[in-house]
């Protein structure tokens, strides 16, 4: 059973920068792939970016590519987010997901087994 704790949203302007937080409970595997998905009211939840706590391979969404930054601390457990230049269509529920055992694959819902329960960013002007 793999642990998620999202932390770090907030309410922020056009063009501000917030960096989430996973923290995670300890893989048993160097193997894992952490991802960070979003979800907007009546909206699919989407993928944002992922990230190989390997070897920190990371791979983005195209909305988020230039703007979001995925980065990982092994020795904490810990998944970061560091999103610049937020926008209005950024306004989601933010979620931090696991895949154990597993290398990353395609940055889709179905790819990952273990969940966090959200942390909410609201961007306005």
């Amino acid at each position: 059973q793999v642990q998620l704790v999202e932390s770090g949203g907030g309410s922020v302007q056009i063009g501000g920068s917030l960096r989430l937080t996973c923290a995670t409970s300890r893989f048993t595997s160097i193997h894992n792939c952490v991802g960070w998905f979003r979800q907007a009211p009546g909206q699919e939840r989407e993928g944002v970016a992922q990230i190989s706590t390997r070897n920190g391979t990371p791979n983005y969404a195209a909305s988020v590519q230039d703007r979001f930054t995925i980065s990982r601390d092994n020795t904490l457990n810990t998944v970061y987010l560091l999103m610049n230049n937020l926008e209005p269509g950024d306004t989601a529920m933010y979620y931090c997901a696991a895949r154990p055992g597993r290398i990353c694959s395609d940055l889709l819902r179905s790819n990952f087994d273990y969940w966090g329960q959200g942390t909410q960013v609201s961007v306005s002007s």
